[in-house]
């Protein structure tokens, strides 16, 4: 059995300034947020001089030219530039964080595929190295589709930051917590709880509680924006109050430190002589967030069928075809059963979609066994999936009293391309290699005669 170092308790020893731990609440709001008195320009963005002798920087998260309802950009008042790095950019291998497209010919795509937990490693493990990608899908080159991954973190990054020029990071903690220390302030991680990155943000992950493992979807694409919820209504669903962006916390700190840049799939390191976590104040609409899923309100039937799963998307990125997206993210959370005449779990289907399912805890009802907290499953498009024969006969047979769905808190990353396994997903990770008996025992029922049978 795989051994895994004891947790950490603790994180790295920074002087970090300011509020944290803090936060404002809402969904794509316009911040403005100061951890100095006075830090933050009023009226304008670009004074000659700043106060503090801070340096004005904007960070855009869309072309300068995208429609107002749109745009999204931060501007940041930090001690020093983040032009200033001290080596040219190195490149170095991270051999198991992999970018669409990414084809390994001998790794086949095709099929109905279902994971264990990925174990912890014997070995520290940071953000960046314990990071195992499992699916691409599109091309990070064209800046659509996305890439899922499984980390396994039991380390803090030390005097090292990243960020990703490719991709927003949408972060799904599953076991243990974890410190986002990013240039805009500070996000605290759990289970049950989600962090979207920015593309472009700078960052240092560290291990509050320890061995740490999740989920994360990499989007190349469009930002994750909140569903129209259409007849629904202004109400349930994810509602925007519950996201929480951190408030600003700075870093002033001189130390030998590395930069590792994700670009065009492949990954760069620079020098720095300080923190680069160094912004004092900021106001913009172009920021990290979290929010937890203990909130999320879900919506459905309450007379009959069972709804289509995009109810209960949380949140989404889009693509050029309306109604189709780059990415869903779909939560399955504790709930209220109350159909009449009905099968109450997921039913039997093939979808144009591409779905990635992911445990966080607790049992999902279309697959009773098999399906654990920490594993994943993979349903390409158009490939027929639905319930086994155990979900099958008990939710054909149940007495239909209103019933609760209690101890469950699945996820789905569904995207509109075809997802590619990579080689780690197919030959290193713990693939259950009968996934597909779990529908070898469904019975013919049919005998020609009329009636339910």
């Amino acid at each position: 059995m795989t051994t895994h170092p004891p947790a950490q308790e603790s994180v790295q020893a920074v002087s970090v300034r300011g509020t944290h731990p803090g936060y404002m609440p809402g969904f794509g709001n316009d911040f403005e947020t100061e951890a100095l008195p006075g830090a933050l320009p009023q009226g304008m963005n670009s004074p000659q001089k700043c106060n503090y002798g801070l340096y004005g920087e904007q960070l855009s998260g869309t072309a300068f030219t995208a429609p107002s309802h749109q745009n999204e950009r931060t501007w940041c008042y930090r001690i020093r530039p983040s032009v200033r790095h001290s080596s040219r950019y190195a490149r170095i291998d991270l051999p198991y964080w992999k970018s669409a497209p990414h084809v390994d010919p001998d790794v086949i795509s095709l099929g109905q595929y279902r994971w264990d937990p990925v174990p912890h490693s014997d070995q520290p493990l940071t953000w960046l190295t314990g990071m195992r990608t499992m699916t691409t899908a599109g091309d990070v080159n064209t800046q659509v589709g996305m890439a899922s991954h499984i980390y396994l973190v039991t380390a803090s990054m030390q005097d090292a930051y990243f960020y990703s020029a490719d991709s927003e990071l949408l972060v799904v903690p599953q076991e243990g917590r974890l410190r986002f220390a990013t240039e805009l302030g500070v996000i605290d991680l759990a289970p049950q709880e989600i962090a979207v990155i920015p593309r472009g943000l700078v960052y240092r992950v560290e291990v509050i509680e320890g061995p740490a493992r999740g989920f994360v979807c990499e989007n190349y694409g469009q930002k994750f924006e909140l569903p129209g919820r259409g007849p629904i209504g202004a109400n349930c669903m994810a509602n925007r109050r519950d996201f929480k962006t951190p408030v600003a916390a700075y870093e002033d700190r001189d130390a030998p430190s590395d930069v590792t840049v994700k670009w065009c799939g492949q990954f760069h390191r620079c020098a720095i002589g300080h923190s680069p976590l160094d912004v004092v104040a900021w106001h913009g609409n172009y920021a990290p967030c979290k929010y937890d899923m203990s909130n999320y309100c879900p919506v459905g039937a309450i007379l009959f069928d069972h709804p289509d799963p995009s109810i209960f998307t949380v949140l989404t990125a889009p693509s050029g075809v309306p109604g189709t997206a780059n990415i869903d993210f779909v939560l399955f959370r504790e709930r209220w059963m109350v159909m009449e005449d009905t099968f109450r779990p997921p039913w039997y289907h093939r979808n144009i979609m591409s779905e990635l399912m992911g445990n966080i805890y607790g049992q999902y009802d279309a697959k009773p066994q098999g399906f654990v907290p920490g594993g994943m499953s993979l349903h390409n498009m158009m490939l027929p999936h639905g319930p086994d024969r155990e979900a099958f006969e008990k939710a054909a047979n149940a007495e239909l009293k209103p019933e609760k769905l209690d101890n469950t808190m699945s996820f789905m990353f569904e995207t509109r391309f075809p997802q590619h396994l990579t080689r780690f997903a197919a030959q290193e990770a713990p693939l259950q290699d009968d996934y597909i008996d779990c529908w070898a025992d469904i019975e013919k029922k049919f005998d020609g005669t009329p009636g339910i049978k």
